[in-house]
């Protein structure tokens, strides 16, 4: 075995290690629990715009573009724009290595890769920001309910024009609101893409822990992914990225199409 497999073979087994080690995957839980009291995932900023996720859930979304290589990447969700910047400034390296390859020089305003964020409400400062951001030419914008039918229309006739497509699913987390965007939105997943549905933690944290929230433990992200796959075989839960992540926002979240 060559020394990049055998790298690779040890990593597998390094996660299938952290799969079936149960304290650690206590202890994990235990700490996403205590520090939702402090609202952790606030602490960070992508590129000078606060993106509300974990660290290793960026980390980890990094590596599914790189490997699924998207033309376009869908988000709902905007809120201060962070994940949409993120998801831009990711595809915006796709077209430099692109270029790279082909020995041709980078213009990034020639990208016809897109960020397509869909918000029911898009804050006028919030927007001011992305629109100012240097990744601002690789988003485009969407204000509407990400679940009402002229909306759901607007994006999957935005989306005929792309072939690679990954979808994030990130805001309202009501398992009513996040099922129906599964119905939405899932189908446009490019087989071997992800459909990636954040925060479907909400399950595992404590009663109490969204008293000003209408989501909670039984009606969360989660209920709704489990709901879903009864119906949907052509998509699968990759337990492998949460094993190895351990602390993570969206256990049972990262959806694979495979078919």
């Amino acid at each position: 075995m060559n020394p990049i497999d055998s790298f690779k073979s040890q990593v597998l087994n390094n996660i299938a290690g952290l799969a079936n080690d149960k304290d650690i995957q206590a202890l994990s839980r235990i700490w996403s629990r205590e520090t939702n009291r402090n609202s952790y995932t606030y602490n960070f900023s992508w590129l000078g715009r606060p993106i509300i996720q974990y660290p290793q859930d960026i980390f980890a979304m990094q590596e599914l573009i790189w490997s699924v290589q998207p033309d376009l990447i869908i988000e709902t969700g905007i809120a201060h724009g962070g994940s949409i910047i993120f998801s831009a400034s990711m595809l915006a390296l796709l077209d430099m290595s692109d270029a790279i390859k082909c020995g041709m020089s980078f213009d990034p305003k020639v990208s016809k890769r897109k960020v397509l964020g869909v918000d029911i409400s898009i804050r006028d400062h919030n927007r001011s920001a992305i629109e100012a951001h240097p990744m601002a030419h690789q988003i485009d914008m969407i204000q509407g309910s990400s679940v009402a039918p002229e909306i759901i229309n607007i994006v999957h006739d935005y989306a005929k024009g792309y072939k690679n497509i990954l979808v994030v699913l990130d805001s309202n987390h009501t398992h009513d609101h996040v099922l129906a965007e599964l119905e939405a939105y899932a189908s446009l997943t490019s087989v071997d893409s992800y459909c990636v549905v954040f925060d479907t933690a909400i399950e595992d944290m404590l009663d109490d822990s969204f008293p000003d929230r209408p989501w909670g433990v039984g009606n969360n992200p989660k209920t709704a992914v489990w709901k879903y796959l009864k119906s949907h075989p052509e998509f699968e839960i990759d337990k492998s990225i949460q094993h190895k992540l351990l602390i993570t926002v969206a256990p049972d979240g990262y959806l694979k199409r495979i078919k």
